[in-house]
């Protein structure tokens, strides 16, 4: 827990109104930081996105068990409303107004104070990227201290996407973490080739070679042992395997659906969205979880949502569904790294910092 942080915020819109993001960085005494995050929130004013930028580092600082909390922005405007020298006029802030300091409130102190822009380099860069890529960003500015990179093991049987994000993200510092090995159910699945370019360890164990589903999951068990693996990745892995009772709650994977809706056995890619989609839901998403020996019924982790809309097919769908993938999966192996998660009577509890 830290007791005091101070959140850098910055918003921006490419249009007032038109395309805008929201951006904070969070840092320690004396000005180390700890975590960056950015938000693409679609069409929006330069004030809205300000006020976002500071609702969404309020909520981070609160959940991270921060007492106290220095606001620096370089919006002079939401400064001043802020510290009452200044009245909201526009209606279309209220809300975000209000909700900023009902969060502030939540402190047991609390400034906000106007800094110029260059020194506000980081959130202003965020909100830039995040505009560029349409999409939010995360960075870990710093990785625990004395933390040796937590061992992954990553199982697939498609084209390896969520291991490539993964690496992305291991390469930008956002998860502290290596992939120790890669396996695979198939042998002529892109996610080999994309494994192997990688410079990665890949094994191909084939279900059809095994007498049973034992033999299967003991050779399975075995390979991950001998890597030295901390944490197994489903990838897209088709195969049910029996899972050791030394991987339990040791082993996650991501669903394209909010479970426990659209789960179970058949319940994978495009079978799951033409579900949603045939029950006529208007919100889809993804679950992160930790796997038992039953298809999609381990523990919840995380989940994200994204809208369903009339005009959508199954695979217009799943490339939404799978934007919320690429953010949900690896918030949930940081986590784990950071030994944040617990699980008590089948619900996970996330440690605060």
């Amino acid at each position: 827990m830290h007791d005091l942080v101070t959140v850098y915020t910055d918003g921006g819109s490419r249009g007032n109104p038109g395309p805008a993001a929201a951006a904070f960085v969070i840092a320690s005494p004396p000005n180390k930081p700890l975590i960056a995050k950015a938000f693409f929130i679609g069409s929006a004013t330069n004030n809205v996105a300000e006020y976002t930028g500071l609702v969404k580092g309020l909520e981070h600082a609160r959940e991270m068990g921060a007492l106290r909390v220095a606001v620096k922005s370089d919006s002079e405007l939401m400064v001043r409303q802020l510290n009452g020298d200044y009245k909201v006029k526009s209606p279309g802030l209220l809300d975000l107004y209000t909700t900023c300091l009902e969060l502030l409130s939540s402190f047991q102190s609390w400034t906000v104070e106007h800094v110029r822009r260059e020194l506000n380099t980081k959130a202003d860069a965020l909100v830039n990227k995040a505009l560029d890529l349409k999409k939010d960003v995360e960075e870990m500015l710093v990785k625990p201290v004395n933390q040796r990179p937590l061992r992954i093991g990553v199982l697939l049987s498609g084209g390896g996407r969520t291991l490539l994000n993964l690496l992305e993200n291991i390469k930008s510092g956002s998860i502290n973490a290596q992939v120790s090995l890669v396996i695979s159910s198939r042998s002529d699945v892109l996610g080999v080739a994309r494994a192997k370019a990688a410079g990665l360890s890949v094994k191909v164990v084939r279900k059809k070679d095994f007498e049973d589903i034992n033999g299967f999951s003991r050779h399975l068990a075995l390979l991950l042992d001998e890597a030295g693996v901390e944490l197994v990745v489903q990838a897209g892995f088709l195969c049910l395997w029996h899972i050791p009772a030394k991987y339990t709650n040791r082993v996650m994977n991501i669903h394209p659906a909010l479970l426990p809706s659209f789960g179970g056995q058949g319940m994978w890619g495009h079978h799951v969205h033409e579900a949603v989609l045939k029950a006529g839901c208007k919100v889809s998403g993804c679950t992160v979880h930790f796997c038992t020996n039953e298809y999609d019924r381990g523990p919840i982790i995380s989940q994200r949502c994204c809208p369903v809309f009339d005009t959508d097919d199954a695979d217009v769908l799943a490339a939404r569904v799978f934007e919320q993938e690429c953010i949900a999966y690896p918030e949930a192996i940081r986590l784990f790294a950071e030994g944040r998660l617990a699980v008590q009577d089948n619900i996970v509890k996330i440690k605060r910092v």
